[in-house]
């Protein structure tokens, strides 16, 4: 998977990415948890995403980590509850 930074402030960004689901996910991620607007568009489907984040308080690398962080908590509570069973 690609992904690069194209703009970079303290609270906007836009990164460009490849892959759907992966800009889906942190999307809903970003918007549960402190980024005051984040959304992805894609000007072709043969043309790679753009992923937009602006924050107020916290700065956006913050905010994503966050994100990230959170995502990886569900997907090994995923994990374990089938391994269980």
């Amino acid at each position: 998977m690609n992904i690069e930074v194209i703009k970079s402030d303290k609270n906007d960004t836009e990164i460009q990415m490849d892959n759907l689901t992966i800009a889906e996910i942190l999307r809903v991620y970003l918007n549960r948890n402190g980024a005051d607007f984040a959304a992805w568009r894609r000007e072709h489907p043969s043309k790679p995403i753009l992923l937009r984040v602006q924050t107020s308080g916290k700065t956006v690398k913050k905010v994503v980590s966050d994100a990230i962080s959170a995502i990886t908590k569900d997907c090994d509570k995923i994990v374990s509850l089938v391994k269980k069973k």
